[in-house]
């Protein structure tokens, strides 16, 4: 497997510098671990825990912030990939394979409707187990790890939002080793609840723009990617 280079940004934080969807899932495929979107806002406002929870894991470029710090850092072939493009180029992969699939995450009726769709879009699909993102005690945490360790899925997929879901996904790669990705809103935009932007603006990287027409409200948001869009440029990152 092609060895790919890891970046330690001038912060600390560590971000692989993939190439591909391809890439990356041979990547996790190999080793098992944690998958950990990174964008500029991840790395310009990094503290402690969240550099720590990156670090450990398996950094990645979800945002184009990310892709340009790479590519200033000498990756040339570093691109972008959105954890809500990813975690389906995961399932369309390996669901071929014949591997299983535990999803964690939304509300009820989000993830019954994410479930439904998936074995609709993936016949082959085969998920073990699923369950909303509310886990109100640490009982029902641990019922959830116990049943992963049962049920042996080989990627599980966590939609509860940063840091919640990478710590848990820790507690859970300590029990039971394989792919784990952090999903964020992804079911919810998977399902239609959430709308992403047009396939142009994505294209273009302009996601940030279009959220910023249809939020204005992410206005100090986005002043901060400008902000680090500087510091790429300037060498700082």
């Amino acid at each position: 497997m092609k060895d790919i280079q890891r970046v330690t940004f001038k912060n600390g934080v560590k971000c692989y510098a993939f190439g591909s969807f391809d890439e990356i899932i041979d990547f996790v495929s190999d080793k098992k671990g944690i998958l950990v979107a990174i964008n500029a806002e991840k790395i310009l406002h990094a503290t402690d825990q969240t550099r720590g929870i990156i670090n450990r894991n398996i950094g990645y470029s979800d945002g184009i912030g990310a892709v340009m710090a790479l590519k200033k850092h000498g990756c040339k072939d570093a691109v972008k990939m959105p954890g809500c493009e990813l975690w389906l180029k995961i399932v369309e992969r390996l669901a071929s394979q014949g591997k299983s699939f535990y999803l964690i995450g939304s509300k009820l009726e989000v993830i019954d409707e994410t479930v439904t769709k998936l074995k609709v879009d993936y016949p082959d699909v085969n998920i073990v187990g699923y369950r909303n993102g509310y886990i109100k005690t640490d009982e029902e945490k641990q019922a959830l790890i116990t049943e992963i360790v049962d049920k042996k899925p080989d990627v599980v997929f966590v939609a509860m939002g940063s840091p919640k879901q990478e710590l848990l996904m820790e507690e859970m790669l300590e029990r039971h080793a394989a792919i784990y990705q952090g999903l964020g809103g992804s079911f919810d935009v998977y399902t239609g609840h959430v709308e992403r932007a047009p396939k142009w603006w994505v294209d273009h990287n302009l996601e940030f723009a279009y959220r910023l027409v249809k939020q204005p409200s992410r206005i100090k948001r986005q002043i901060h990617l400008v902000r680090f869009l500087a510091l790429v440029k300037l060498g700082r990152v």
